[in-house]
């Protein structure tokens, strides 16, 4: 199977899907982190993410990009 005839098969979230897991198997097979560094950061995000919504919401004037 060729990567144009993977991408046409695959639906827009299993993309995404792929793409995330292609890179983070890449970068941890590199050395660039470990697999527990992925797990402690993801955790990371999701707890925060979290708290996001379960903090009142804000009106922020002046947005950054991390707030995306």
């Amino acid at each position: 199977m060729t990567l144009e005839e993977a991408m046409q098969m695959a639906s827009r979230d299993e993309r995404f899907k792929a793409t995330v897991y292609a890179m983070n198997s890449l970068l941890i097979h590199k050395g660039v982190y470990t697999h527990q560094e992925f797990q402690q950061l993801f955790i990371e995000w999701v707890a925060k993410e979290e708290r996001k919504k379960a903090a009142p919401q804000k009106s922020n004037p002046h947005p950054s990009l991390c707030d995306a």
